[in-house]
């Protein structure tokens, strides 16, 4: 089976093999194991690999380079007039070669794909919806189209689309999905976390302004000043990295906050098994892996009411729902709660981890079989 696949995941290549971020190849390595050829179509990056990004497992991919576009700005709509054409083409190319067209969404080249695949009603198609589902949500417009195109089987024909999370009044080809990070044969037992030391936290994601790392930061802080002892790990790198690095150093917070920047799976995945709580409060999310990695190391979240967290915490029976406007202080009541209930707090931990650990690879492989 030839399987094309639509993405702005930005690839490197290094020894004729490809790269990209580890998330997306690790999923799509499970998808390409039931295809005898690939093609991506997918902007390049000449840029050093980075300790988050993992090469592709199979030798029969080859990719064909669009260039990256926005249209954020005056100059890059002009110069998007003369991309789109471009890139609209080789999406075109890619859907004529493939037996099975995978798009994925929400993006800017998933957008033009959204399009594109209206032309080939006949060819089996996939879509990943990675984004936010809930239709209540606000959205850029451009996510509001591609959700439209994808779900109108008018439009659309041939086609399943993986979203996260349950929702109402949706049409039939929209399917509820998964993601998953870790195989069966990696669940351990984590010792109990107790409450007798040190404190332990930690944040994994983008250090942009929609995940809000800097809350995190004033949660230790505050924290601090009620003579709780309190350490916080944050994973990760973005615009906001030097903004939150200067505000841990001007409040001498450098021995309580720890920046690791950008750091490989192996290395979270110990930082989630010595954490007591994860606090991740993100204005916008799809499945937030990062939620469903720390339960199943037994790291309890408190994360906000997005997409489909209030389904993943068990409407706040593995872990505590917040609003994404929340106060440092609010969330220092929480953990506070938390400490003076190590019953509650062991409990839930224990039904985060029993329901995270049935979202393994070998799940997540099985059920991609059915869309082939």
């Amino acid at each position: 089976m030839k399987f094309a696949i639509i993405t702005h995941a930005v690839h490197k290549s290094k020894n004729q093999k490809w790269y990209a971020y580890e998330p997306y190849v690790r999923e799509m390595n499970l998808w390409l194991q039931n295809v005898s050829e690939t093609r991506i179509v997918a902007p390049i990056s000449k840029e050093e690999i980075s300790a988050i990004e993992v090469v592709y497992n199979f030798n029969n991919v080859t990719l064909k380079e669009i260039p990256v576009f926005d249209v954020l700005s005056l100059k890059t709509k002009i110069l998007s007039i003369f991309k789109i054409p471009y890139i609209l083409i080789q999406i075109i190319k890619a859907c004529f070669w493939a037996d099975h067209i995978h798009l994925r969404c929400p993006g800017n080249v998933g957008l033009l794909g959204c399009f594109v695949q209206i032309l080939f009603p006949s060819k089996p198609k996939t879509v990943k919806y990675a984004g936010n589902w809930d239709p209540k949500s606000k959205q850029p417009v451009s996510y509001r189209i591609q959700k439209w195109i994808v779900s109108n089987t008018f439009l659309t024909k041939n086609c399943k689309v993986l979203v996260y999370g349950e929702w109402e009044h949706q049409s039939k080809n929209i399917v509820p999905f998964f993601t998953a990070s870790y195989v069966n044969k990696e669940i351990i037992d984590v010792p109990e976390k107790d409450f007798s030391s040190k404190i332990n936290f930690i944040f994994v994601g983008a250090f942009t302004s929609g995940k809000q790392p800097l809350l995190s930061v004033k949660v230790i802080e505050k924290l601090l000043t009620k003579n709780i002892a309190a350490k916080l790990d944050m994973y990760g790198y973005g615009v906001e990295f030097l903004k939150v690095k200067e505000y841990v150093e001007q409040n001498n917070l450098s021995e309580n906050v720890i920046l690791h920047g950008n750091q490989s799976k192996e290395v979270v995945k110990k930082a989630f098994q010595k954490a007591h709580f994860l606090i991740f409060i993100s204005k916008s999310e799809g499945w937030p892996k990062v939620v469903a990695e720390a339960m199943f190391w037994g790291c309890l979240p408190i994360s906000s009411k997005v997409s489909c967290v209030e389904s993943m915490l068990g409407n706040g029976t593995r872990g505590t729902i917040v609003e994404s406007d929340v106060k440092a202080n609010e969330i220092v009541t929480v953990i506070e709660n938390y400490i003076n209930d190590k019953n509650r707090y062991q409990k839930q931990v224990l039904y985060a981890k029993k329901w995270s650990q049935q979202y393994t690879l070998e799940k997540f492989s099985s059920e991609i079989k059915k869309y082939f």
